[in-house]
C-alpha cells in the first residue's frame, strides 16, 4: 500500500540517518554512562545490544508510519508519532533485557539515555529536512523582486494555515508582510514570524506597502463579512477570501481556495443542518425521477441527490445540451447509481407514461417550469401547457405508478399571483394537494424564492452588464426579493421531501427579503467599481409581470413550525378540490390554451386560482410614481 511512498528518494535517506540515529544514541548513552570512556570490556556487550535494538527500532518506527510522512510538511503530529515510536521500542527492549538477561553487564541508565538521544535525534533528523525545503531549498537563486506582497485579514486557525502553506510552498510567488486581528489577545505577537500589526479596522492606514488581501476570516457573520469588504474596497487593492465555514465543512482549507468574493459573502444564509440519515433513508437505493433535470434548479436535485446513493436516477429535460451537461456531470458523482437520460417533454402524456412503465420510479421531484415572468406574459399558453398541464400529468402518472413520493418545486411568485408565471404555479400547486386525495401517493409541494445564479435571475445579468461596464438597469429603487444560494434550495427539498408530510404545502426559509438595488451596488463594489460614478444605474421601471415584493405566505394562509428550522408547512384548508371536478376545469384551461388567446386564458387563470390579480403594469407605474430614472457615469 505504501511502497510508492517507501521507494521516495527522500524516505530512503531519512531512512538512513534514523539508522545513524539509533547508532549514535546508543553510542552516546554508553559514553556518557562512562564518562567518554567506555571500559574494553563493555564494547562486545554494546555490538550485541545494537544487533537486537537497531532491527525493533526500525520495525517499530515503520509500524508507526514514520515512512510514510511527506516530510517537508512535517509538523507537530509527526513529532507526536516519533515520540509514540521511540517510547513504544524503548519499552519493548527494556522488557527484554529485564526478562532475559536481568541487565547483566549493562547499566539501566543506558537505556534511558537511549530513548532520550534517540527520540532528539530522530525528531532532528525531520525537523532538518523540512528546514530544507522550507528555507534553504525554496531560496531562489536570483532573488525575485516581483513578489506579490500579502495581507492576511484573520490571525486565527484558517489564517495560519494559508500563512504555514504560503510560506512552505510559494515562498518565490508571495511575500507575507502581516496579518489584521481583531482579537487584542494577539495584538503585537507573530505566526511563522509573521507580525500582528493592528486590528482590521486600521486597514486604511497600513504604512507596510502590499499588493493583495486575503481575508482569512471564515466564522465572519454576514454584517462582519460586510465591514471587512467595504474596508478593502476603500483600499483599491484587490481582495480575496477563503470559503465560509459552510463550504469548507468537508474540506481542510487550502491556498486553493481562496477566491474572489462572491454575493454569497454578503448575502447572511446560515448553515443548513440538514438530518441526514433521514435523508439517506428516503433516498437510498431507490429509483429517483427528476423532470427539469437539466436546469437550475433539476441539475442541483441531480447533483445532492447522487451524495446519498440512490439505486438509479432518471433524468428527464427536453432541452438536448441541457441533458448533455447534466450528464457529464454526473460521470464523475454517479459511483453505483444508475443514470437514465430522457429527452422527453412533460407536457406529452403518453411519452411519459413510457417512462413511468419502464422504470417504476419510488420517489419524483417535478422541477420543470417555465419561470421567465415577462416571457410568460407574452406567452400564456406555454405557461399553462408546462405548469399546469405537465404537473397533471406528472402526478396523475405518480398516482397510477404508485409512486411513494411526489414533491413539486413551486415558488413564492405562486402567493397572491399577479402574473402568469405565478397564476399557473399556484394552479400547480392547487393540483398536487387535490391529486394526493385520489391515491396512496404521498404529495407535496415545496415553496421558495429566488435562487442565485439561476438561468435568467438578476445576477447573471448585473455581471454581464458590469463587465461590459454598464449601465446597470434596475427596474425599481424599492424593488425586493428573496435569495438563497441553489444548492442551499437543493438541500432543504431534499429535507422537506424526506419528511412525513402529505397533501400539504412546505415553505422554506428565506431569511430577510433583499433590495435589489443593495444586491447591484454590492456586485459593482465586488468588481472594483463604484456605483453610479465608474458604472451607470439605469431604472427601467417594472416589466410586465412584476411586483415590488415577493410573499412566502398569502394573508389567508397560516403556517406552523416543523422539526427543521428552515422548513414551515403551509395550512391551507382551500388549496385543494374534488380532483373530477377540478379536471374538467384543468382541461377546459388547456383548451383555451390552445386558442392562443390571452385574454381568455388570463380569465379562466382568475376563476380557477381567484386571488390571481393581473395588473395594468401603466397604471401601476403611474401609481408608484415611478419615472425612468438614466443616472450618467462618470467619464
Amino acid at each position: 500500500m505504501y511502497r510508492g511512498r517507501f521507494n521516495n528518494r527522500t524516505t530512503y535517506l531519512v531512512s538512513l540517518a534514523d539508522g545513524i540515529a539509533i547508532v549514535l544514541s546508543f553510542l552516546f548513552a554508553y559514553l556518557l554512562r562512562f564518562d567518554f570512556n567506555i571500559p574494553s570490556q563493555h564494547w562486545n556487550s554494546f555490538a550485541t545490544s545494537l544487533l537486537l535494538i537497531v532491527p525493533v527500532k526500525y520495525l517499530l518506527f515503520y509500524s508507526f508510519g514514520l515512512y510514510r510522512s511527506i516530510y517537508r510538511y512535517t509538523s507537530i503530529w509527526d513529532g507526536v508519532k516519533v515520540l509514540k515510536a521511540s517510547t513504544t521500542a524503548s519499552l519493548l527492549i527494556i522488557v527484554f533485557y529485564s526478562f532475559s538477561f536481568d541487565f547483566e553487564g549493562l547499566n539501566r541508565s543506558i537505556f534511558i539515555m537511549d530513548y532520550l538521544l534517540t527520540t532528539i535525534f530522530i525528531g532532528f533528523v525531520r525537523v532538518s529536512v523540512r528546514f530544507y525545503y522550507s528555507t534553504l531549498k525554496s531560496k531562489p537563486v536570483f532573488s525575485n523582486k516581483n513578489k506579490t506582497k500579502l495581507l492576511l485579514l484573520g490571525a486565527g486557525n484558517t489564517g495560519e494555515k494559508i500563512a504555514r502553506e504560503i510560506l512552505a510552498t510559494y515562498p518565490n510567488e508571495f511575500e507575507l508582510i502581516g496579518f489584521l486581528e481583531d482579537d487584542l489577545g494577539k495584538q503585537g505577537a507573530s505566526i511563522h514570524g509573521i507580525p500582528i500589526l493592528g486590528p482590521m479596522r486600521e486597514l486604511g492606514s497600513i504604512s507596510i506597502p502590499y499588493d493583495e488581501i486575503i481575508i482569512t476570516a471564515p466564522s465572519s457573520t454576514t454584517e462582519q463579512m460586510r465591514q471587512i469588504v467595504e474596508l478593502c474596497e476603500k483600499t483599491g487593492k484587490r481582495f480575496r477570501t477563503i470559503p465560509s465555514f459552510t463550504e469548507l465543512i468537508h474540506n481542510q482549507v487550502s491556498i486553493k481556495d481562496i477566491r474572489e468574493v462572491s454575493i454569497l459573502d454578503l448575502l447572511g444564509r446560515e448553515e443548513i443542518k440538514l438530518d441526514k440519515e433521514s435523508i439517506k433513508n428516503f433516498f437510498g437505493g431507490k429509483r429517483i425521477l427528476i423532470t427539469g433535470a437539466g436546469g437550475s434548479i433539476g441539475s442541483e436535485l441531480v447533483r445532492q441527490c447522487l451524495k446519498y446513493n440512490p439505486g438509479s436516477l432518471i433524468l428527464v429535460d427536453n432541452s438536448e445540451q441541457n441533458l448533455f451537461t447534466i450528464e457529464q456531470d454526473c460521470l464523475d458523482l454517479a459511483g453505483k447509481t444508475i443514470i437514465k437520460i430522457m429527452l422527453a417533454n412533460v407536457c406529452d402524456e403518453n411519452q411519459m407514461k413510457a417512462v413511468f412503465k419502464e422504470y417504476r420510479p419510488q420517489i419524483v421531484f417535478h422541477a420543470a417550469a417555465y419561470k421567465h415572468v415577462p416571457m410568460q406574459e407574452l406567452h400564456p399558453w406555454a405557461a399553462v401547457g408546462t405548469n399546469v398541464l405537465g404537473t397533471m400529468i406528472m402526478t396523475e402518472l405518480s398516482t397510477l405508478y404508485n409512486v411513494d413520493k411526489f414533491v413539486l418545486v413551486s415558488t413564492d411568485k405562486a402567493v397572491s399571483p399577479v402574473n402568469i408565471m405565478g397564476a399557473t404555479k399556484r394552479l400547480a400547486e392547487k393540483i398536487v394537494l387535490s391529486v394526493d386525495k385520489i391515491g396512496q401517493t404521498n404529495m407535496i409541494a415545496v415553496r421558495f424564492g429566488n435562487v442565485i445564479g439561476s438561468s435568467g435571475s438578476v445576477i447573471p445579468t448585473f455581471q454581464k452588464q458590469i463587465e461590459h461596464h454598464g449601465p446597470v438597469t434596475i427596474t425599481h429603487p424599492e424593488m425586493y426579493r428573496y435569495f438563497m444560494s441553489v444548492s442551499e434550495a437543493a438541500q432543504l427539498i431534499f429535507q422537506a421531501g424526506a419528511m412525513k408530510q402529505k397533501g400539504r404545502i412546505l415553505v422554506l426559509d428565506m431569511g430577510k427579503p433583499i433590495r435589489i438595488k443593495d444586491m447591484a451596488y454590492d456586485l459593482i463594489r465586488l468588481s472594483g467599481y463604484e456605483p453610479e460614478k465608474e458604472i451607470p444605474i439605469v431604472y427601467t421601471g417594472l416589466r410586465p409581470g412584476e411586483k415590488l415584493y415577493e410573499e412566502l405566505v398569502a394573508k389567508e394562509e397560516t403556517i406552523q413550525h416543523t422539526a427543521h428550522n428552515k422548513i414551515m408547512v403551509l395550512k391551507d384548508h382551500n388549496g385543494y378540490s374534488d380532483w373530477n371536478n377540478f379536471k374538467k376545469e384543468i382541461l377546459l384551461l388547456i383548451n383555451i390554451s390552445n386558442t392562443y388567446d390571452s385574454d381568455a386564458i388570463k380569465q379562466k387563470l382568475q376563476l380557477l386560482v381567484p386571488d390571481y390579480t393581473p395588473q395594468d403594469y401603466f397604471a401601476l407605474g403611474k401609481k408608484l410614481d415611478l419615472d425612468v430614472v438614466s443616472i450618467k457615469g462618470e467619464a
